[in-house]
């Protein structure tokens, strides 16, 4: 149960937080390697050049690469903020087209095991925060760990990454049978990488439609395409987002499609449409079954 504290501060949240409306989006896949941090990164600086103003989190706390992908340098992250040495304001890093990035930590083991009372340490940083967001995305760690629970069932949106291949269908499946059948999420968005035409994506979502009809109570929305690109390679080479340095490229074009088509997708209503309902729910979700340890 929540304790009194993680409750109170919960509630605390609403007078230290703007009460702008922010589109959170958690982006998500069953398996690693099909891409997620790459699309990640290229939606976020997408819906910036839409006039958004955009922070993009890094949550894969233990493993983390977004700093590597977009060639930053980070000297404080995500743990120094848990540690108590820095605010989420001073560990922020400007990305392409003005992005805000949460850096977090790679390699570090604690990082991707937090406490309950470590997970609301995140949910104080956020309740600190100055910057003037519109738009979280979250990319999240692959698999069902915790964290990706967590993060998942806090955003608004979830767009789960696959690829054609039977793994990551697989897992992809897994992914979302958890977080429907457990914690009663039922829409999800699916997003088809690396695939070779709309056709061969559509294939894809039709294979996971398939199954998760037959066996779970959920509503699954086709969001589009990526396809597979020699430049997203290049990019990942010279650690740039692909929209930013092959901006004619057929993935950056795609990745543009996205960011118009997750523009319009609705914010939520009332306080779940705000900052301070997306960390509150991170410490109900964070801190379930244990107290927080004062």
């Amino acid at each position: 149960m929540l304790t009194n504290s993680a409750l109170d501060q919960a509630a605390g949240l609403r007078q230290m937080v703007s009460p702008k409306p922010v589109k959170v989006i958690a982006v998500a896949s069953g398996k690693g390697g099909v891409g997620k941090s790459n699309v990640s990164i290229n939606l976020a600086t997408c819906m910036a050049a839409n006039g958004h103003n955009v922070m993009l989190l890094d949550a894969d706390l233990g493993l983390a690469n977004i700093d590597v992908l977009l060639g930053l340098r980070p000297i404080y992250n995500l743990s120094h903020v848990l540690d108590g040495e820095r605010t989420l304001d001073e560990i922020l890093m400007t990305g392409p087209g003005g992005i805000q990035v949460i850096p977090a930590s790679s390699g570090m083991q604690h990082m991707a095991e937090l406490s309950p009372a470590e997970h609301v340490g995140v949910v104080r940083a956020f309740s600190e925060l100055s910057y003037d967001v519109d738009t979280l995305i979250i990319d999240t760690a692959a698999g069902i760990s915790d964290s990706v629970v967590t993060f998942s069932r806090a955003a608004q949106e979830i767009v789960v990454v696959v690829c054609d291949e039977p793994a990551s269908i697989t897992d992809a499946y897994a992914l979302i049978k958890l977080l429907n059948q457990r914690y009663g999420i039922n829409r999800f968005r699916v997003l088809a990488n690396m695939v070779q035409s709309t056709q061969e994506g559509r294939n894809l979502f039709a294979k996971i439609s398939k199954v998760t009809d037959s066996y779970l109570d959920v509503m699954l929305d086709f969001c589009g395409i990526i396809p597979f690109d020699e430049f997203i390679r290049k990019s990942v080479r010279k650690q740039r987002a692909v929209s930013e340095l092959f901006p004619r490229s057929r993935s950056a074009q795609a990745f543009k499609n996205l960011a118009r088509k997750a523009d319009n997708w609705p914010l939520a209503a009332s306080a779940g449409g705000h900052l301070e309902f997306f960390v509150e729910r991170l410490i109900q979700y964070g801190v379930t079954d244990q107290e927080v340890v004062k």
